[in-house]
């Protein structure tokens, strides 16, 4: 197994364009890094169960997997539109609800279990790079623990710019709004059409 191709495709994974990262963007700019810090530690967490269940579970999981695949695809894209909605409707007094309500680490966390790129991803990455290489128990949890940081790493990276171009960003909110929802009906839509989720 290539170490450097493991690392490549977490990389590219973890720091394109999903909705981990779209709403940790969208929450730094509204609320600062500071704030949006604990939703991407959620995040972190999230993703690290959904990599330990996909890790030792793996034969099992590929096996059911195409039976609630569907099923998750139409609630995780359900809820990409719920959260397009609220971005693109929210307004400066009801931005500190929909903080309150969804910036925080148990939304971070729980986005992961209704996230088909999470879980499909984690699937694909320790069925091929980490379960047929390292059988050992703790090899492979020190694997998912580097996997479930360069995830981490990916979400924190969106909040940081978010945070960096607050004051820009806010020049022109009405049409960041507009940008971040329909980034989140694209991805819903990649998710439930496309294969190369």
């Amino acid at each position: 197994m290539s170490m450097l191709s493991l690392l490549v495709y977490a990389f590219v994974a973890s720091f394109t364009p999903g909705p981990n990262n779209i709403m940790s963007l969208y929450y730094a700019n509204k609320f600062g890094l500071k704030q949006t810090f604990r939703f991407c530690i959620g995040v972190g967490f999230g993703f690290f169960i959904i990599l330990l269940f996909a890790n030792y579970f793996s034969v099992a999981l590929n096996t059911v997997l195409p039976e609630v695949e569907l099923i998750m695809k139409l609630f995780g894209c359900l809820y990409l539109l719920y959260l397009a909605y609220k971005i693109i409707t929210s307004k400066l007094g009801k931005e500190q609800q929909f903080n309150n309500r969804y910036n925080n680490i148990k939304s971070g966390a729980m986005l992961q279990f209704i996230n088909p790129k999470a879980t499909i991803y984690a699937i694909t990455v320790t069925a091929t790079f980490v379960t047929p290489f390292y059988h050992h128990y703790l090899t492979q949890f020190l694997f998912v623990i580097l996997l479930a940081v360069i995830g981490f790493l990916g979400t924190f990276s969106w909040s940081f710019f978010g945070s960096l171009f607050k004051k820009l960003i806010a020049k022109y909110q009405t049409v960041f709004n507009i940008i971040m929802a329909l980034l989140l009906v694209y991805t819903a839509a990649t998710i439930l059409f496309f294969s190369g989720m």
